[in-house]
């Protein structure tokens, strides 16, 4: 079976509140409000046949314009599943028993660089992995190459006393919380969207801008700058 003929949706949780950075989703990034960007990058993805927003804040998103159509559903997030200390998973887990996909895709507002092309990719990738039987979900990540330490100062990944290059340090990778794509069978068995047959997809550093205080939404204002002078953005 083509990608191309099985169903996609992406979900989007958006809440109404934010800890670290009050009102985040809502609030302007760079002419219009954060949650448009990744919002409007899903809906330009082809492959992705709905997007689902689990909200606590649809008035809220009325009052952005935004109402459901189409391809966009907002479905109310339950009160026993709102606040800041409920796993996402309870969330995801809502809507994959109340909405059908061969594929879901996961991402979060706060993610407002990452591009389609990206998104086209970890689809096909996924698709042509599990095809094979060889993965049964994927996660985005960094590549890393540095050298670590513990908080007593012991080295976790190197040798202090034999330095040799940092490129030639065998890499870690970072999941970054950008992108997750699987299936309902994989999230039942894990009950988590990384499923026990998981592959990685390493994306675009600057795309890889995850908001979560106002250091990084003050970053992704500078990565958004020169993205656009790239003529990327």
């Amino acid at each position: 079976m083509s990608y191309k003929s099985r169903t996609v949706t992406a979900l989007l949780p958006m809440k109404a509140n934010s800890e670290r950075v009050k009102g985040k989703n809502f609030r302007e990034f760079k002419g219009k409000p954060l949650f448009r960007w990744i919002l409007d990058t899903l809906l330009s993805v082809e492959e992705i046949d709905k997007v689902i927003i689990n909200t606590d804040a649809r008035h809220i998103l009325e009052e952005n314009g935004l109402v459901e159509s189409e391809r966009v559903m907002i479905r109310d997030r339950k009160p026993e599943i709102c606040g800041d200390m409920v796993s996402m998973n309870k969330v995801l887990a809502d809507d994959i028993d109340n909405v059908d996909a061969d594929i879901y895709l996961m991402t979060h507002t706060t993610n407002p660089l990452m591009s389609a092309n990206t998104i086209r990719g970890a689809i096909k990738s996924f698709h042509a992995a599990q095809s094979t039987s060889e993965t049964d979900s994927l996660f985005t990540v960094d590549k890393v190459q540095t050298r670590f330490y513990r908080a007593d100062c012991s080295a976790v990944n190197h040798d202090p006393g034999n330095l040799i290059r940092t490129q030639d340090l065998e890499p870690w990778y970072e999941e970054n919380s950008n992108l997750y794509v699987f299936t309902r069978e994989s999230f039942h068995k894990t009950r988590a969207r990384i499923g026990k047959k998981p592959m990685m997809y390493e994306a675009p550093r600057l795309e890889s801008i995850d908001i979560d205080d106002q250091e990084d939404w003050d970053f992704a204002v500078i990565a958004a700058r020169y993205l656009e002078e790239q003529g990327v953005l």
